[in-house]
């Protein structure tokens, strides 16, 4: 039997939630992944040791907001259209404010150097302060219950704050910046993950913020705790596929594949530690 377990839940937030909630970027069955998560936590209850919750927290003004890219005649790029160095480069998009072109150029230019993305743009959401920010209503009930049950403090750890660069993953942002701490690597989450047992995962999207989040613990704690990782498959959802654009649906199953060949485990959320 396990001795600590640690439920690691990736940005469970209104903005990505359909059905109900209506979210800015609906991930297709968040809402009743959400609900599965819940039920799971009232479920378990004394079993799990430690909670911890990522929260996107954005700006209006970000660099993957249509705010803050123009083309020649002003307009605003719409939401999903990715942005290239060689759109920058050759005046396709440009930053509303023409003082942060160069900054923006080599942003665009060290996230395509990374190997891992192009800069997308999509849809304002979990803007801080807005009803979208917040955790799906049954999940943030179940979340108190727990608390008050258990008489624990679910660590709420926030990212994506810095207007300078999409912070997909809770361990770090994807292009970091020395002088602001929070898009460094977060080092007292991958050394509370490392003295876990085992690290339940759930959250949206599988596609973007799991697959990032999850990887990047994999790499900065080594594949000796990737055995440690449970999956919780009815827990998690990929953004749907853009016409014409990314497969995400694709791209999220490629991140499970890979990371069950590092020693990921699987599970339904009613199936974990149903004996």
């Amino acid at each position: 039997m396990p001795t600590s377990i640690r439920l690691l839940v990736i940005d469970p937030q209104m903005d990505f939630c359909d059905g109900p909630a209506n979210g800015a970027l609906p991930v297709p069955g968040a809402w009743e992944d959400m609900n599965r998560l819940a039920a799971m936590v009232d479920r378990l209850g004394p079993r799990l040791d430690d909670i911890s919750v990522t929260l996107d927290s954005h700006r209006t003004i970000d660099i993957a907001h249509p705010a803050w890219w123009v083309d020649s005649r002003g307009g605003n790029p719409a939401p999903f259209t990715p942005i290239t160095a060689a759109d920058v480069e050759g005046g396709l998009w440009a930053p509303r404010n023409p003082g942060w072109r160069a900054r923006s150029l080599d942003y665009v230019r060290q996230l395509e150097a990374n190997g891992k993305y192009t800069l997308f743009v999509w849809p304002e959401h979990c803007l801080i302060g807005s009803p979208g920010h917040a955790v799906h209503t049954g999940l943030f009930a179940a979340l108190r219950r727990w608390e008050t049950r258990e008489f624990g403090m679910v660590n709420f750890v926030t990212k994506g704050s810095n207007p300078w660069t999409e912070h997909y993953s809770a361990v770090a942002a994807e292009v970091p910046d020395p002088a602001d701490p929070t898009t460094l690597l977060n080092a007292a989450l991958l050394d509370a993950l490392r003295d876990s047992d085992v690290i339940l995962i759930a959250g949206e999207a599988l596609s973007h913020c799991v697959k990032a989040t999850v990887t990047d613990i994999a790499d900065n704690i080594g594949d000796e705790h990737v055995r440690k990782f449970v999956l919780l498959t009815d827990c998690s959802s990929p953004v749907a596929a853009v016409p014409g654009g990314p497969d995400f649906p694709a791209i999220g199953r490629a991140f499970v594949t890979d990371m069950k060949a590092r020693g990921m485990k699987v599970a339904s959320s009613t199936d974990f530690l149903a004996a």
